[in-house]
């Protein structure tokens, strides 16, 4: 484990920089607001802007390290951000701080995707499923140190934001002062989308209820706890113990998915979240006690649905699609983070804070409703199904280059795809919508050129 743990320390640590200060600067953000008693609606707009960015910045990010490198980028994404995040404290205009979260998000995915293709260089095929869980667990326990940090600095003045602005400046030192040479520049993987909405409908419908539900959490559960009467110290133990509980409850939820039908296992999760969040939407004002126990276990199962999601759609898209399978995965997911806050910021604001909660468990229900495991015939579910179960990393925290960790995917295939040039989107035949339905022809490859590692 530690021959493992040192080559990538540099790398975990400054991912664990990024989301303590990323984790942070949200529930701020909303506290912020909230003592400020401004609308639901802006604190939804926030976060919604900040996923808006990550799905632009899968774009663009690629372009800036082809042009100036993986250092020269990440260096660059880090100072704006760093900039962004203390301009919160310059200017009180909101239409100024949603510009401001479009660019911590557009620089904090590109950051991610050099972290991602860095991890990626220096892993062996044998150790990705070890590397891809350490960057898992850096993700998540940045995520719960940030809200910690709310516990032991309880006032909401400028101090915090320069914390935040202080973890991106230290996320920048180990990249810079890195002795390897740059990883190999990589295209972005053609997404297909004609094709999945096809093959994996229910999949992308789960990746899609999962953003609304995760990226209103985020955004809008700070505010929630707020309303409820908690002081700064208590929303951070509440938001603290909720993506805690996301990160527990992974390897259970693996042994699960690698045992039963994933697809009946994601409709299960959704009427339990449905159940868990009733009480938080009917009772306006919560015990402490309620509260804690109602949230955590909200959250226990509100972080099962993407993995569930991308574990059961990897089954049924053969080995050569799953690159533009994730990068699918993620973008569907961003659209669902960024409308998500919205209707849940307006539902807050015309009916109180506990719809927070009955969103929730509305849309937990439409996923009960839209996934039916009698209608997964298994026509294309691949040889070696179901795949082994892998822990993601939380989705606001990795970028389309997570497919170059993923155990699942092989390694071959990334680079034919990420480092060749894409070939054009393949014409679809007629077919119905199912998971398991007649498939697209399939694309050409293209594999022409062979990968050479980059050596210190």
């Amino acid at each position: 484990m530690r021959q493992i743990w040192k080559p990538f320390r540099a790398l975990y640590f400054a991912s664990l920089m990024m989301l303590i200060g990323s984790g942070l600067l949200s529930t701020y953000l909303g506290l912020r607001l909230a003592a400020d008693n401004v609308d639901s609606l802006w604190v939804g707009a926030l976060m919604a802007a900040n996923y808006f960015g990550l799905v632009l910045g899968g774009k663009i990010g690629h372009r800036l390290i082809a042009r100036v490198g993986h250092i020269r980028a990440y260096s660059a994404c880090a100072g704006i951000v760093g900039a962004a995040v203390l301009g919160h404290g310059l200017v009180d205009w909101l239409p100024a701080w949603l510009f401001l979260r479009v660019i911590v998000g557009l620089g904090m995915m590109c950051q991610y995707m050099v972290i991602e293709s860095w991890l990626n260089e220096q892993a062996e095929a044998k150790q990705r499923g070890i590397v891809f869980s350490g960057y898992m667990i850096a993700s998540y326990l940045g995520l719960v140190l940030g809200q910690l940090i709310l516990v032991m600095h309880p006032s909401l003045g400028l101090e915090l934001l320069m914390l935040v602005a202080l973890c991106f400046a230290l996320c920048l030192v180990p990249v810079a002062l890195t002795q390897r040479i740059h990883p190999a520049a990589l295209h972005p993987a053609p997404m297909e989308p004609r094709f999945f909405i096809k093959r994996v409908p229910q999949s992308l419908s789960t990746v899609l209820g999962a953003g609304l539900i995760v990226g209103s959490f985020y955004g809008l559960a700070p505010l929630y706890a707020s309303q409820q009467g908690l002081s700064t110290e208590q929303v951070g133990l509440f938001m603290g113990s909720c993506i805690f509980a996301g990160l527990v409850v992974q390897w259970p939820l693996g042994w699960l998915s690698d045992r039963y039908d994933r697809a009946l296992l994601i409709r299960c999760f959704a009427f339990c979240l449905a159940l868990a969040a009733l009480p938080l939407a009917i009772m306006q004002q919560v015990p402490l006690e309620v509260l804690f126990v109602a949230g955590f276990l909200c959250s226990l199962v509100q972080f099962c649905l993407y993995p569930l999601a991308v574990a059961f759609s990897n089954d049924h898209v053969e080995g050569d699609r799953r690159v533009s399978l994730t990068a699918m995965l993620l973008v569907t997911y961003g659209v669902g983070a960024s409308i998500g806050p919205l209707v849940a910021g307006v539902l807050m604001k015309l009916f109180g804070s506990h719809m927070l909660y009955a969103f929730f468990s509305f849309f937990a229900l439409v996923l009960v409703w839209r996934i039916r495991p009698k209608a997964v015939t298994n026509l294309h579910v691949v040889d070696d199904a179901p795949l082994q179960h892998v822990a993601m990393p939380d989705s606001m925290s990795s970028s389309p280059l997570v497919a170059c960790l993923d155990p699942r995917v092989d390694e071959q295939v990334v680079q034919d795809q990420m480092q060749n040039p894409i070939s054009p989107e393949p014409e679809l035949e007629p077919g119905t919508e199912t998971e398991t339905e007649t498939p697209p022809e399939d694309p050409d490859t293209g594999r022409e050129q062979s990968f050479t590692e980059a050596r210190p």
